[in-house]
């Protein structure tokens, strides 16, 4: 059933969702505030404030540290999918029902049965769904696209002999965009399963490039289920690659599972692994003849590595280092407003930590909006975020931009 866009009274949580769920799954598991603090690594009185919606989340390792003490998934806690507030989040949403229907009936080598289409004209969808995925984060688009594409090219696999390695790699292209916009929706289980298929169809290319970039796409659905598992995974992965290092697409991909795993340690608190990692990047970064590079619109360079690294700091709680390290990094350098609003997610939730530059944090999420409105309205910490900075600016309604996004993200009510 499509979800409806929601009304003003149901659009609002106050932004106090997760601490509303952690007090709901604790007193469930009849656990007490002092016992579940202790085992998550938080103080008393920070757990406290979580829960009475005081204080917001603002990184991984929190939200996940509390997550495996209370033993659920982290999207317990954030209550995703959140309901939408506009028509296009409502038509994403709508979306993963479809996606979800084309994840369990199309079976590598088994033919589906749909009709085809030249080509031509299935490869023109493929490079278009690959932008909506990684240009412009249009999860609306990419669910009404996908699951159609999905059915051609698995007939494709096995009707057409010739263009047999080219389906397989639109294949897990389709997965990749299915893993992203699940992953972001909030759809359950749904992002494992398609990093699944996608990881199915990279072994029969019997390519490193893609096999190592379906690694790092397993990383990015399923990494906070278990932090240890995705570094071990991408460490991994990345010793096998540095042995075809002389290849382009292999040193990007080499690059992007050594970022992989200084998240993976960074969010759980180990910044000289994180550190080792990022230096790592940034070595073959530096090598690249180019600033940017292109293989799966990973965009992988000098460039990229400069967002992981700002990234990474907010994740560690370096604040003012942050802005610091994004004085360097010109992220428009890179052809993807989508990961350009990446940066300034980052930028801006680091920011709003300090009073003295929240306007410039509120700026930054402000323009990530702009450059990617889906992908800034499903983000987890901006949404705790603004909620945050709703609150503090309580007193006087707060601005007319806060209050805007606020209820855009569907955290506050409108006027």
């Amino acid at each position: 059933m499509e979800i409806a866009a929601r009304s003003e009274v149901d659009a609002v949580d106050e932004g106090h969702e997760i601490g509303r769920r952690l007090r709901e799954i604790r007193s469930w598991r009849q656990m007490t505030l002092k016992a579940t603090a202790e085992l998550a690594g938080l103080s008393f009185g920070y757990l406290g404030r979580l829960e009475r919606g005081d204080q917001p989340i603002t990184k991984r390792s929190t939200l996940e540290a509390l997550a495996n003490t209370l033993r659920v998934s982290p999207t317990e806690l954030t209550g995703k999918p959140w309901a939408p507030t506009d028509p296009v989040g409502a038509d994403a949403h709508a979306a993963l029902a479809a996606i979800e229907t084309a994840l369990e009936e199309y079976e590598l080598g088994i033919d589906p049965g749909v009709a085809i289409r030249p080509w031509p004209e299935l490869a023109a969808d493929v490079e278009r769904l690959c932008d909506l995925q990684h240009v412009h984060a249009d999860y609306a688009a990419q669910g009404q696209l996908a699951p159609v594409l999905l059915g051609e090219l698995h007939a494709t696999y096995v009707r057409d002999p010739q263009h047999r390695r080219d389906a397989l790699l639109g294949l897990v292209h389709c997965y990749s965009s299915a893993c992203t916009t699940t992953k972001r929706l909030g759809g359950r289980g749904l992002p494992l399963l398609a990093v699944r298929m996608a990881q199915q169809c990279a072994q029969e290319l019997d390519s490193p490039e893609w096999t190592g970039y379906t690694i790092w796409l397993r990383s990015e659905a399923a990494g906070e289920l278990s932090r240890t598992r995705q570094y071990a995974r991408s460490v991994a992965a990345a010793e096998d690659l540095s042995r075809a290092l002389d290849d382009p697409n292999v040193t990007q991909t080499y690059g992007m599972l050594h970022l992989s795993a200084a998240l993976a340690a960074a969010a759980q608190g180990d910044r000289d692994t994180a550190t080792t990692h990022l230096d790592e990047a940034q070595t073959i970064a530096n090598r690249m003849e180019v600033e940017v590079g292109g293989f799966a619109r990973l965009w992988f360079g000098r460039t990229n590595v400069g967002i992981w690294r700002t990234s990474l700091l907010t994740e560690l709680g370096e604040g003012p280092k942050v802005a610091e390290a994004a004085r360097s990094v010109h992220p428009e350098l890179i052809p993807s407003p989508s990961r350009q609003a990446e940066f300034y997610i980052d930028l801006g939730r680091a920011m709003l930590t300090e009073p003295a530059t929240r306007d410039r944090g509120l700026s930054a999420l402000l323009h990530a909006e702009k450059l990617a409105t889906q992908r800034v309205r499903n983000d987890v910490f901006v949404r705790e975020a603004v909620g945050d900075l709703l609150r503090r600016a309580r007193r006087d309604a707060g601005s007319r931009e806060l209050r805007g996004l606020a209820w855009r993200m569907g955290v506050a009510p409108a006027g």
